[in-house]
């Protein structure tokens, strides 16, 4: 014999009690079944709702009786033609009951727990009996009374079960009954007298009872989901059913907030090691969950679950030391006044205890803590009591976490890698539940970093939100959605945009932004700032954000420390933070260190080349930079290459800016200033402490031409002095030299400048927009480290954007 319990999801409508008819019609084809049955779909919250209204109005109370009848009649007249006038008279007299009950509350002004339970059971008396009815019409099919069956206390709104006279109820009546099918309502029961109920999950309960009562071969929860799943659905879009999972596992998950199942649901089954199966009653085909003695898989963490709306309870002070009692009257004093304790944690050193309770008793708990402690508080041997509210405890919950060492650990510094903070901690004994208060705005991110930590070792998720979609950001976006499927399939990388914004108008989407015609979403965004982006950028609180900057504009760069101190990893391609003074340059890297977010600027010399990533490794590796020589300007490479006696210096200079490969003002990187950013951050990256203005910058324009203030004025200067360019050219090609714009730095001490470069040198050679850096390090004295390619383009510069994202997924 089986239980199946369908819940009020599953009997909502007629629609989905057809499928709960098919479900019972193929159930029973081999064996006898008990079909336990909740009101259908909103019908108990109705029911109460209606009673409270009837203290006020009895008008408003039999609108929603009438709302209620309205639905019962329309399932009637959708499965039942048989029996239909039967079924019609017995469910007018139980509305006729109901509605009197109502006037009664009207005229006495009284609403007792009493008729609270006697109101909220016509749910599932009318429901069960419709369904059995239903059932008839096809199938060998009864309806029972649960009422009539399940003995309680007179604790009417969660009674306590006499499982002793229970169990007898229930099993001379089925040995009396015959049929393949028993219909009963669930969160019903009676104290022989008078009707009582089962409280919150009661027809979970109810299931149980019968099939403990039974000793069924297996109890079947039926719901709108397809099982207990490593998370919350809704919460976490990469969570999945799990096949199966002990008692104990279940209820740990069901006490932390897994909706699909009631801890009190398990203990009759438990007892009698019946098997439960949560099923999908909209996917019957789904396997579901099996709850079981000695589930199969034995993985570590089998699921991952929350309570939202907690407050923190705290009991402080040195004179609570070696004194005995303190525990006993802190708990006494809540369970007298039946406020639920759900967090427990003391310090070894017993000077506080602190207690999780639900947030709508928190003020209450205070009060009465309070006036219990009032005279160490007065004497000042302990604190007054505080409350920490808007919490939330995150649990990480399996049977066999204790025969996996690190499993704390990996949990903490998963959640401090994404800036949860975690203000309490508990962990049993037995080793089943790890669980953990942290800001209720936390939780969701919480969730999906250790969903992502424990069950998706496989593919891991970066959030980016992107700032500055011109050539570069444009050309990153491509090669983001170029990569996609690639990332995905080799690298176990899922990389989404989730925010993208432009000097104007910014454009979030949660769940990845469609970089197919991110444009057009962008052009429909909303105005921004640089405080509204990041002010969005933080509400979305994503784990594995990266903000990436891929302007040359000053006040965003500003804006990196906000984001680094949330945990949220900077990538930019923005030279101007890590060439402003050495105190900000070191603040960024101090708070990247301290808040575990990277900050990546592998773009700022030499566009896609791994320059800095190379000087990191050997820092890191403990050689020592004595000296650098390098190239870093592929826009003045390109420049230079092309300039002779045939060409213009204004044509050629506006070809490099066509190209891409000049900053948006080209007279940034003619006048030396981006080369010189360039070689201060490869000797602060070497060590060394440089400020800009040290630098000496030996700039070959005139100097009416650094004086011009936009583009107009800079190209109509650069026709001006042609004869200046032309004579700078003839000299260098009289020695048969080339003019190469050159960084240096040696002995502390850097410049940069136009430098004649003879046939033998290194740099003779370098084509195009290339750029060249020669290390010369304690291990690479004479012959130095070279690094050479492509130096200046959006297209390299992307990629580099694109590698540091790439460093940041596999730290």
């Amino acid at each position: 014999m089986k239980v199946l319990k369908f819940g009020g999801s599953s009997v909502a409508n007629s629609e989905n009690i057809k499928k709960v008819l098919a479900i019972i019609e193929n159930a029973s084809k081999e064996d006898k079944v008990a079909i336990i049955v909740s009101a259908f779909g909103k019908t108990t919250d109705q029911l109460l709702s209606a009673s409270h209204k009837a203290l006020e109005d009895i008008t408003l109370s039999k609108e929603i009786l009438e709302t209620i009848k309205e639905l019962h009649f329309n399932v009637i007249d959708a499965l039942i033609t048989q029996n239909k006038e039967e079924v019609l008279k017995e469910v007018h007299i139980l509305f006729n009951r109901l509605e009197s009950i109502y006037e009664g509350v009207f005229l006495l002004q009284e609403l007792s727990d009493k008729t609270l339970a006697k109101v909220s059971s016509f749910g599932e008396r009318l429901s069960s009996f419709i369904i059995a009815n239903a059932a008839k019409e096809t199938l060998d099919a009864t309806h029972g009374e649960s009422s009539d069956l399940i003995f309680t206390n007179d604790n009417y709104l969660n009674a306590q079960v006499n499982f002793k006279i229970t169990n007898k109820n229930i099993i001379d009546f089925f040995d009396k009954n015959k049929h393949q099918i028993t219909v009963l309502g669930g969160f019903i029961s009676s104290n022989n007298i008078e009707i009582t109920t089962l409280g919150r999950g009661g027809s979970d309960f109810s299931a149980a009872i019968y099939a403990a009562a039974l000793q069924v071969d297996e109890l079947q929860i039926w719901t709108d989901v397809s099982g207990m799943f490593t998370a919350n659905p809704r919460v976490v879009k990469q969570a999945f059913p799990i096949n199966e999972i002990s008692y104990e596992e279940a209820m740990e998950l069901s006490h932390f907030g897994a909706k699909v199942l009631y801890p009190p649901t398990i203990q009759p089954a438990l007892r009698q090691e019946i098997p439960i199966r949560i099923k999908n009653t909209f996917d019957p085909e789904s396997l579901g969950t099996l709850i079981c003695k000695n589930p199969k898989n034995s993985n570590g963490v089998k699921g991952i679950s929350h309570i939202e709306d907690i407050s923190l309870i705290t009991l402080e002070g040195g004179g609570m030391i070696g004194i005995p009692g303190f525990s006993k009257r802190l708990f006494e004093t809540l369970s007298q006044q039946f406020i639920n304790v759900v967090f427990i944690t003391q310090a070894s050193s017993e000077h506080s205890i602190c207690v999780g309770v639900y947030e709508n008793d928190a003020q209450k708990a205070k009060e009465l803590l309070d006036e219990t402690f009032s005279i160490e508080i007065d004497r000042k041997r302990i604190k007054p009591i505080s409350i920490e509210k808007e919490l939330a405890i995150i649990a990480v919950v399996g049977e066999s976490m204790k025969n996996h060492q690190g499993l704390s650990g990996q949990m903490f510094s998963a959640l401090g890698r994404n800036n949860v903070n975690v203000r309490a901690i508990a962990q049993g004994s037995s080793e089943k539940n790890i669980s953990a208060v942290i800001n209720k705005k936390d939780a969701k991110k919480a969730l999906n970093t250790l969903h992502e930590q424990f069950f998706e070792e496989r593919i891991k998720q970066l959030n980016l939100f992107v700032t500055g979609v011109g050539n570069v950001g444009e050309r990153f976006l491509a090669q983001l959605q170029q990569q996609k499927k690639f990332l995905k399939e080799n690298l176990k990388l899922n990389i989404r945009v989730i925010g993208i914004a432009n000097s104007r108008k910014m454009f979030f989407d949660n769940n990845g932004i469609n970089l197919k015609n991110w444009k057009e979403s962008l052009e429909n965004g909303e105005p921004t700032t640089l405080e509204s982006f990041y002010k969005k950028v933080k509400k979305c609180n994503h784990r594995n954000s990266v903000f990436i900057d891929n302007t040359a504009n000053q006040r965003v760069s500003e804006v990196y420390e906000q984001y680094l101190r949330e945990s949220i990893s900077v990538v930019t391609c923005n030279k101007i933070a890590c060439a402003s003074n050495f105190e900000n340059y070191k603040t960024l890297k101090e708070v990247s260190r301290k808040y575990n977010a990277s900050f990546l600027f592998e773009t700022y010399v030499g566009a896609g080349l791994p320059i800095i990533d190379t000087l990191k490794n050997l820092i890191n590796s403990g050689d020592r930079v004595h000296k650098i020589q390098a190239v870093l300007s592929g826009s003045l490479n390109f420049v230079f290459n092309n300039y002779n006696e045939q060409a213009t210096f204004h044509d050629v200079v506006a070809q490099a800016q066509k190209e891409g490969f000049t900053e948006p003002d080209p007279k940034i990187d003619l006048s030396g200033v981006d080369v010189a950013r360039k070689i201060l951050i490869l000797a602060r990256e070497s060590g060394y402490k440089l400020e800009l203005e040290d630098i000496e910058n030996n700039s070959f324009l005139p100097k009416e031409t650094l004086a011009t203030e936009n583009n107009t004025e800079f190209y109509t200067s650069l026709t001006k002095h042609e004869n200046h360019f032309q004579n700078l050219y003839k000299k260098a090609d009289d020695k048969a030299c080339r003019l190469k714009y050159v960084a240096e730095f040696a002995n502390g001490k850097a410049n940069v400048g136009l430098q004649h470069i003879a046939s033998d040198h290194p740099f003779y050679n370098l084509d195009g927009s290339d750029n060249i850096v020669l290390f010369f390090t304690e291990r690479y004295p004479e012959n130095p480290l070279i690094i050479k390619g492509a130096g200046a383009g959006a297209d390299v510069t992307a990629s580099g954007i694109f590698a540091d994202v790439i460093r940041i997924a596999n730290k």
